[in-house]
């Protein structure tokens, strides 16, 4: 297997086509990582999350990361990682990049329906408050593997 580090342009690119990753972030050196729904664009990640853990913890240390990855087998992958600060956008003084979000995710089938629909199943209440964020990206890396495995390429040589 060859591990080559992805270009910004293409780490980017990988971004542009997902729609679920892994948000991470940290309050008190300890670390939170769960799962998310988001549309990337150049600079910006957009987000419609509910209130709970991860929202309180960025209010309060807005350094955050998301890691994507794409597993095709043990030595076909991709993996992105966008480093960069949280940023609610509520109303009104963010219309507009709240109207922008909420077009580039309603691409995006059934964007909305699991923060929604966790949070309705466990509260038992229809009228979840959700809120609207972005990540600014300060950096984008990647990797990306390709090809046989060292032990399969040896086997196949003999």
């Amino acid at each position: 297997m060859v591990i080559n580090e992805m270009t910004e342009k293409d780490s980017g690119a990988f971004l542009a086509n997902a729609s679920l990753g892994r948000l991470g972030c940290s309050l008190n050196n300890q670390p939170y990582v769960v799962p998310i729904y988001f549309v990337y664009e150049p600079d910006y990640i957009y987000v419609l999350s509910t209130f709970g853990q991860k929202t309180e913890w960025m209010q309060r240390n807005p350094n955050v990361c998301l890691e994507v990855d794409e597993i095709m087998n043990q030595s076909q992958w991709m993996s992105v990682i966008a480093n960069g600060r949280y940023q609610e956008l509520p109303e009104p003084q963010y219309t507009s990049e709240r109207d922008h979000a909420r077009t580039l995710l309603a691409k995006r089938h059934s964007w909305c329906q699991n923060a929604l629909a966790e949070r309705q199943l466990k509260l038992g209440d229809d009228s979840i408050a959700t809120l609207f964020f972005c990540i600014h990206v300060d950096s984008l890396t990647g990797l990306c593997a390709t090809g046989e495995s060292a032990e399969s390429g040896n086997a196949a040589q003999k």
